[in-house]
């Protein structure tokens, strides 16, 4: 037996639990340790305080399908490292930027085969108001108002209160954001199947405003933030940031405009976003 596959070098006791293997190669890369069963709030906080010294980041694990056994895509295997490149290799603004564009013009109302205003599928115009198709840039940071470790243990523990089926994984990688990547995560496939690139933006989120990663699901990821925007202007900049990264928050979503989507990031420790 292999015994590296049982389970991560770390003192603090973990509950049952396996090593999953990548769909991809030959049975042989196992990128992270899953638990059988649910997790506690208390053991994410132990681990994360924990990991400067062991090098395995937490995470709490939803799935597509709580109810299915095969708890998709974790324990089904459904992970992608070796088709990742490195998020290292991108710059985040240059990737925010190239987003914007593709999605704000998708956005506008598009012409009609006879020269008629057709909606566009992806919404309207007034979806990327005030900037229309000019790339704002990226907000200034803010030096966080609490400690961003704190704040991630808060907002564990309210996870975890509000979806009990959750599991623990533990991903080998430097933060939360680089867990996404060595992991093989492919959440946004629909729109990148480079997870690598999203990781690079969320890195520059956990710089720019205290982001950790406390929980991803099959599409969907969790934020801590502990800098967020106090006024309109900034969580505009925001919003256009997150339409960057995840368009269908607007295009699928309850708001319909970013001026909308921004009121709600005013003074938010935490940032949900999602991919169809």
């Amino acid at each position: 037996m292999n015994t590296e596959l049982l389970g991560p070098p770390i003192d603090t006791a973990l509950p049952p639990g396996r090593m999953i293997t990548s769909d991809e190669g030959d049975g042989d890369v196992a990128p992270l340790w899953l638990s059988d069963g649910a997790a506690s709030a208390g053991l994410w906080a132990r681990l994360c305080a924990e990991h400067a010294a062991t090098g395995w980041w937490p995470l709490l694990l939803d799935s597509l399908d709580p109810g299915d056994d095969e708890f998709r895509p974790w324990a089904s295997g459904e992970l992608y490292p070796e088709g990742m490149s490195s998020p290292q290799a991108h710059s985040p603004a240059d990737l925010l930027a190239t987003w914007w564009g593709r999605h704000a013009h998708d956005s506008l109302a598009q012409d009609g085969e006879e020269g008629e205003a057709e909606q566009s599928p992806h919404g309207s115009p007034a979806a990327t108001a005030p900037f229309g198709l000019s790339w704002p840039g990226c907000a200034p940071g803010r030096k966080p108002a609490a400690d961003p470790e704190a704040v991630a243990v808060a907002f564990a523990r309210l996870f975890a209160t509000r979806r009990p089926h959750v599991r623990l994984g533990l991903v080998a990688a430097g933060s939360g954001a680089d867990a996404l990547t060595a992991a093989g995560w492919s959440g946004p496939m629909n729109y990148d199947n480079d997870t690598a690139k999203y990781s690079a933006v969320v890195r520059d989120w956990e710089r720019r405003f205290g982001a950790r990663v406390v929980a991803v699901g099959f599409s969907t990821l969790h934020l801590s933030v502990a800098a967020p925007p106090t006024d309109k202007e900034d969580a505009l900049l925001i919003a256009a940031e997150h339409f960057a990264v995840c368009p269908d928050l607007l295009w699928q979503g309850s708001h319909s405009s970013l001026d909308s989507y921004a009121e709600g990031l005013i003074g938010a420790g935490h940032w949900e976003l999602w991919w169809d």
